[in-house]
């Protein structure tokens, strides 16, 4: 299945922090006079544009990265400032990041394009996401997730194509939150020029990584704790709650115990 490449980001061409246009014409006409000199053997006009290639490659990579570092020294922390009608956990809509982030990732020169492709993983479905500068250099990046067909208590509440969409939508969301480390907070004043590097609100990678590892463990279903804490998805956990749901998931291993020894 594929969806329509959506670009949410149209990247500035008025700034070119990478090669100038002249500069491809420059090393093409340095190739055609090496290719016209018989004096010079084909081999080495090979290795010389192999280096063009890699050198390109190279400030390109680089470009990308400076770049990105300034962009998300800018960039806000976006309102969760809508709330899931199944488990009541707040979230950030996918209009809502856009309007606050789009500018400013357009303005350092990187588009966003997504796209669906099959999952390694059965019954689920892989969204991708593509980040490109417009240096030339480009990143990609996924998200595998099932079909969004029900609500917290485990009960259809969209047909199947429904889900599909839902998913993608979810999965947009957050691929744009990962690319750019771009932080939530609840707080309507905490949106204003705070860069996104400084949340201290929810748990850390290694903390939601810690978490699923325990959870995917002692298969335990994720929408319980998810609703119990009130929030969409394991990394938006509070930080300040860490051990707490570390707990709650021990608890709920001991509980599951003592009922198979009572059987």
């Amino acid at each position: 299945m594929s969806a329509a490449r959506q670009e949410i980001a149209v990247a500035d061409t008025a700034q070119v922090p990478a090669a100038h246009p002249a500069e491809g014409a420059a090393v093409l006409s340095i190739i055609e006079r090496m290719a016209r000199d018989p004096n010079i053997d084909p081999d080495r006009v090979e290795r010389f544009l192999v280096m063009a290639r890699e050198d390109r490659a190279e400030r390109a990579r680089i470009a990308f990265n400076a770049a990105m570092s300034a962009c998300q020294a800018e960039l806000p922390r976006v309102l969760r400032d809508a709330r899931n009608t199944h488990s009541g956990a707040a979230y950030a809509r996918l209009e809502s990041i856009a309007k606050a982030t789009a500018p400013i990732i357009a303005r350092h020169g990187f588009s966003l394009s997504f796209d669906t492709e099959p999952s390694p993983i059965q019954g689920n479905l892989r969204v991708t996401c593509t980040c490109a500068h417009e240096a030339g250099h480009e990143r990609a990046y996924h998200l595998d997730l099932p079909p969004d067909t029900a609500g917290a208590q485990g009960k259809a509440n969209k047909t199947p194509i429904q889900g599909i969409g839902s998913t993608i939508t979810y999965a947009r969301r957050y691929l744009v939150l990962q690319v750019f480390n771009i932080a939530l907070t609840n707080d309507p004043h905490d949106t204003d020029g705070v860069p996104a590097g400084g949340n201290d609100d929810v748990i850390s990678d290694e903390q939601a990584e810690q978490i699923r590892k325990q959870l995917t463990e002692h298969k335990i279903p994720p929408d319980r704790l998810l609703r119990f804490f009130g929030v969409e998805s394991v990394p938006d956990l509070p930080a300040n709650r860490f051990d707490e749901v570390l707990a709650s998931i021990k608890t709920t291993v001991a509980n599951r115990a003592r009922q198979q020894e009572g059987r």
